[in-house]
This record gives C-alpha cells, structure tokens and sequence, in this order.
C-alpha cells in the first residue's frame, strides 16, 4: 500500500472516530435537555429537610401596620426560615458550609463560615437541632420584598464533640430577631441576632388525672395499685392496628380481662406503623376506639410509645417529636390512659446506639410529652432493674421487666435508688420445651409455680404489676425475636391461655389470691 493510500485510510478512520464522539457528545447533551436539571438545584433545596426537620413553630402574631402578609407568603418565609436553621445545623455538624449561601445574605454567610472555621481548628463538631420556635411578626414591607420578626424562646439542643469524642450537652432557650429579604424568588436571612436576655420557657399546668405521691399511684386523687397485663389480641401479635384489626375480639378480650378482676392493660404503639412525623388519623382512630372498648369494661391503660423506633439521632428529634405531639395531644384529655411508656426496653440499644445517644432522647422527649400533656404520667420501660436506675428524676413512674427468679433482690436494689412508685411491667416464663431447647425448658407446671411466687412477692411489697401475656401465639415477627426458632418459638408460649384457646395452670395466678 502506498504511502497517499495509508493516509485516506488514517483520515477516514480520524474522521469516524472524530464523528463517533459528536455523536456521542450530542446524544449525551440531548438526555440532559430531556432529563431536566436536579429538582433540589432548581428549587434551591440542596437538602430536602421536609422529611428530616420539623420542629415546632406556631407564629404568636401576624399584625402588620402596612401591607396584609398573605397566606402563601407565610407559608413561603416559614419554609425557607426553617430550612435555614437546617442547613446551618448541618454545617455545624460536618464543618462544611455547603448551602449557607442558598439561605443567608453574604453578612450572615461569613459570620457562619467563620464559626465553621474555628470549629474545624478546634476540632470541634457541634449536633445541633431547634426544637420549638414562636415567631412574631414585627414589619412586612410594602412591596413584599422584606420581613423582620422576633422568634421568641427558640429551644436549641447541642452537643458537642472533639476530635470525635463526646465532650458535653446544653440546651438553650433563646429569642432571636430575624430579617428575611426575598432575592431570585426565595426568602434569606438578611439579620440572625440572639437576644442577650434569653427567656425560660413557660410550663403548660393542667388539671392532672393521673398523679404520683412518695410510692403511690393516684387516680383523681384516689390511691390506685396497677394489676394488670400486656395486652395483643391472640391472631395479631405486634400488628394490633394492622389490617385485622377487629374490635369484636378486642371488646371480648377486655370483658375477659376485666372479669379476672385486672384493673390495667397495656399496648403499644409503633413509630412506623402510626405515619412517623405525620401521625394517620385511620391509626388515631383505631387506638381510640381501643381506649373506649377498655373505658367501657372499667380498664385502664398505659400506652406504649415508640415501639420498634431505634435512630435516636438529634437530627430525627423533630420528627419524633411531631410524632409524640401528635398522639398525646389527641389524649391528653382521656382519662383512661394512666401513663405513656415512652419506649419500650430502650436499654437494649444502648450498644449498637450510644448510651448516652439514648438517654438524651428519652430525657427531652419527656419533656416534649409533658409540655403537651401534664395530665398523664410519664414512665419508661426498662429491660431491668439495672437499666431502670436510669433517668428515676426524669419519669413519674419506675418501671422495669423482670424474667428471672431473683425479684426480691432486684427490687430491693431498685428500691434504694428512687422513693418513687415502681411498677414492674413485663413479668413471665415460658411453658416451653421441645427439641430446640433439648426439652429443657419450664413446663407449664412449672410456669404455674413462677407465678404464684410472683404474685406472693407483689403482695408481699404492695408492688403495681403487669404480665406478659394473655395468650399464647402462633406466629412471631423476626423483627421481635429474630430467625432462629428457639428463640422465635419461646417467645410463643408466656401466655395464661394455650393456641387451642386451653387455661394453663398458671391462669390460677393471673390475679392475687
């Protein structure tokens, strides 16, 4: 092949290659015209914080000597207000100001970059969330371009670590004064000024139903001893207001439950199930209309919240306090609730979670429930008596689960750690054994010994109980026990009542004698 011929072949190749990538480059360009640029850049969301922070805020007054503030543009100033404090926590979080400029005028943007810098000198990390705001509107502009308000006993939770490590915690209650200018469409923060003064919060006082005195339980200022049981209907262990959910069988139970002369049951209420933030009102209505079936045979109830929740996170406080909110609200009046068990054996994620990641949860979520409602009282559902040692300043209410034979220690050991009243929750053994556990396990006579003994010590002490549980179960979830089936098929069997619908001997000491 002569020289000129080699060179048509390599121009030709060249010029295939050359048309190849225009092609490919044009097709490319083509898809994105198509595909449409990122929501979060157009809608100048780099974080959607919608479902991920939403504290309370409830504007204390709208006046406005000039112009009216409309509807639309509230709800507007409120969004991108509210999505700025998100974004600046955030920024303390990981010391990185990515997004303060989408949110805050330059002034404030280098205020701002400049904490984040000493910060990041320090080696210092701040998690930070707000809690409640109570803006009040001070001045909105004639040509709807500028907003001035003061946000008034903002409550900020903080904790702060260096070089990864926990150093402290703080919670503040501050008042701010904000200007918002309105720039490309979007509202920033022109000012963020605190108030030097900061304000305590004022405590909501009501009429309170259920009440705590040295270690006694009152009911409209009578004496009450909780004798009760935890409570699921047989067919629907842990899905009780699922599809299934049947109040014939619930109205039966009750009538059952309350025969036995048992004064309390207690259900539980999961975080998933219920909406998480945005509580359903098909869920409310069904833990009504439970509440009204126990009401109607002389029950009462402790409702357990949380149930499977296990983030504890201080950037999921918010949604779990809507979540609170929305449900004791709702009861707040109910005076067949006697307590909300804010979470159910929480010890139990003290490792995978961090201790004190859970504990701080616990404590500011007490304080979430009793600002909504201060008529109920507060408890806690320990694993045991260890763990119940924790946060007795904190609850109305000590409780704790016991499922072994040494009661009269632990209690006493409980006992010299809080003069408050004490309830032991969860109590059981199961009649189990089959070849999974080598046939080792309590029989039911010996089930029936457990709890005679049990109710000797409960007289013995005065002690408020509640057992686990009425009946026995066919099916368990692997999210309450886990895949292994000697584990999953003990948890079957700590009822009263056998699958077949049979009193074991235990059903003698379902109540005191």
């Amino acid at each position: 092949m002569t020289t000129k011929k080699r060179y048509k072949v390599l121009l030709v190749f060249l010029f295939i290659f050359l048309s190849s990538i225009c092609v490919y480059g044009i097709s490319v360009v083509f898809s994105f015209l198509n595909t449409g640029a990122d929501r979060a850049s157009i809608l100048h969301l780099p974080i959607q914080s919608v479902q991920v922070y939403l504290p309370k805020i409830k504007w204390s007054s709208l006046e406005n000597p000039g112009r009216p503030m409309e509807e639309q543009t509230l709800k507007e100033i409120q969004k991108d207000y509210l999505n700025a404090w998100h974004i600046k926590n955030i920024a303390y979080r990981e010391n990185n100001p990515y997004g303060i400029k989408d949110y805050y005028t330059d002034s404030v943007q280098k205020n701002l970059i400049n904490t984040i810098k000493y910060n990041e000198s320090l080696k210092l990390n701040v998690e930070t969330t707000t809690l409640q705001h109570q803006p009040k509107l001070n001045f909105y502009s004639a040509d709807g371009q500028l907003v001035t308000f003061t946000d008034e006993n903002v409550v900020e939770y903080q904790r702060v670590f260096k070089d990864g490590k926990f150093v402290f915690d703080t919670e503040l209650s501050s008042t701010y004064h904000v200007m918002m200018l309105l720039e490309d469409g979007f509202w920033r923060i022109r000012h963020l000024v605190k108030d030097e003064n900061e304000k305590k919060l004022q405590e909501i006082k009501g009429s309170q139903f259920a009440t705590t005195k040295n270690d006694s339980i009152f009911l409209n200022n009578i004496p009450f001893k909780i004798q009760g049981i935890n409570y699921y209907p047989q067919e629907t262990p842990w899905d009780m207001f699922g599809k299934k959910f049947n109040t014939e069988i619930i109205d039966k139970d009750f009538k059952f439950i309350s025969d036995l002369k048992l004064n309390t049951i207690r259900i539980f209420v999961q975080y998933e199930d219920f909406g998480k933030a945005n509580v359903k009102p098909e869920k409310l209505k069904k833990l009504e209309e439970t509440i009204n079936l126990a009401e109607k045979h002389n029950l009462k109830v402790i409702v357990t919240l949380f149930d499977f929740y296990g983030d504890y996170a201080v950037q999921d406080w918010t949604l779990t306090h809507r979540h609170a909110e929305n449900i004791v609200t709702y009861f707040k009046d109910n005076t067949t609730i006697i307590a909300w068990d804010i979470k159910n054996e929480p010890d139990l994620d003290f490792k995978n979670r961090g201790e004190q990641n859970v504990l701080k949860w616990l404590e500011y979520m007490t304080k979430e429930i009793k600002k909504h409602d201060p008529n109920h009282l507060i408890t806690i559902g320990w694993s045991n008596f260890k763990a119940a040692k924790n946060l007795t300043n904190t609850v109305d209410l000590v409780s704790f689960h016991h499922f072994n034979d040494n009661f009269e220690n632990d209690f006493s050991s409980l006992k010299e750690t809080t003069k408050k009243p004490i309830l032991v929750e969860e109590f059981g053994v199961p009649s189990y054994k089959s070849i999974w556990n080598l046939f080792m396990g309590d029989s039911k006579k010996s089930q029936a010994k457990y709890h005679k003994k049990m109710q000797g010590y409960f007289t013995k002490y005065n002690v408020s109980h509640m057992s686990w549980t009425l009946y026995d179960f066919t099916k368990i979830p692997s999210s309450v026990a886990g895949k292994m089936p000697w584990k999953r098929n003990k948890q079957k069997h700590f009822g009263f009542i056998d699958k077949d619908g049979n009193k074991k001997p235990s059903f003698e000491f379902i109540t005191p004698k």
